[in-house]
């Protein structure tokens, strides 16, 4: 594909040369690094004088040590990383009039499109495994527990599925790039919809629970689990909540399942031993396997309408 090396290398050396990437970079490093050391010490304390029981250097991702989990802080603000990567990727260079400079070139329109998301995706990339290469040793060095194979390999896991969902609000962001002139308003949509989808979804998910199942005086426990269950379905319409289901299940392997609630019969109950143990890595991937296949969907999805609005209004207007 005719130019799509270059773009590549010019979009991934300008995000590793910018201040605002810098800057973003910075933070997310040293609050992850707080989390990380609250938590550890927090475990270490509890396990002092006592045998390390098995999967606790998983605890350093799942754990909140008195603040939040590293999981819930990438599932709320690891969405500002893909939108201050690309919510001024095409209509900064438009203004500027570099774009058409770039499309003169013998560099199809799709290498630019191309380059640029693959550059934001190879960025996350970067910043995601050094983060988590940054508490596997911090955790090393506080908890003193060396993880095992399966743990590494769930945290590979969950790294990926972070990666994936970041990459979604990277194309959202650049959508927005291409649909809006202005590089505020295509910031401020950015912004918008991570709002949404963070806070007004769940909000309205439960709003719309006890709308459609009014609470009454008989059965509760009934009208209380119907009202999990609607409010879990509207829930899983936001990126946040899928990514938040699988990566906690993956993480945590003594989680069953990504409810929250369920209801046992007298079978259950007495079967309920036979469960008692955590997951093997493969039980737990056919769990989360649904959620995973729809985050890497709609983020196929976002991108292929970024890649068409972008082809179409360039050969309209170039």
């Amino acid at each position: 594909m005719g130019g799509l090396k270059v773009i590549f290398k010019k979009e991934l050396s300008d995000h590793f040369s910018s201040y605002r990437f810098l800057i973003i970079f910075s933070l997310i490093w040293m609050v992850s690094l707080l989390i990380t050391y609250m938590v550890g010490v927090s475990v270490r304390e509890e396990l002092s004088g006592m045998a390390k029981p098995k999967y606790v250097f998983l605890l350093l991702f799942m754990s909140s040590g008195g603040f939040f989990s590293f999981i819930q802080f990438v599932a709320f603000f690891g969405p500002l990383i893909g939108v201050i990567l690309g919510f001024d990727l095409i209509n900064r260079e438009k203004n500027e009039g570099t774009l058409s400079r770039v499309l003169s070139q013998p560099i199809y329109r799709d290498a630019v499109i191309n380059g640029k998301f693959l550059a934001g995706v190879v960025t996350i990339s970067i910043m995601m495994t050094s983060i988590v290469l940054v508490i596997t040793g911090l955790g090393l060095k506080v908890v003193g527990v060396v993880p095992g194979l399966d743990e590494i390999l769930r945290i590979l896991i969950y790294l990926i599925i972070s990666i994936v969902y970041i990459s979604f609000w990277l194309g959202i962001a650049i959508l927005f790039s291409i649909v809006f002139r202005s590089v505020t308003t295509s910031a401020l949509a950015s912004i918008a919809a991570w709002i949404f989808f963070t806070f007004f979804v769940p909000l309205g998910a439960g709003i719309a629970a006890k709308s459609f199942i009014p609470q009454t005086e008989s059965d509760k426990t009934e009208i209380i689990l119907k009202q999990l269950s609607i409010q879990r379905s509207v829930s899983l319409v936001s990126p946040v909540s899928l990514y938040s289901e699988a990566s906690s299940t993956i993480i945590d392997p003594t989680k069953k399942t990504t409810r929250a609630y369920v209801l046992m019969g007298p079978f259950e109950k007495l079967s309920i031993e036979r469960f008692s143990g955590p997951l093997p890595i493969s039980q737990s991937l056919l769990i989360v396997i649904p959620y995973i296949i729809s985050i890497i969907a709609i983020t196929s999805c976002c991108f292929a309408v970024s890649y068409t609005v972008f082809l179409r209004q360039e050969i309209r207007s170039l």
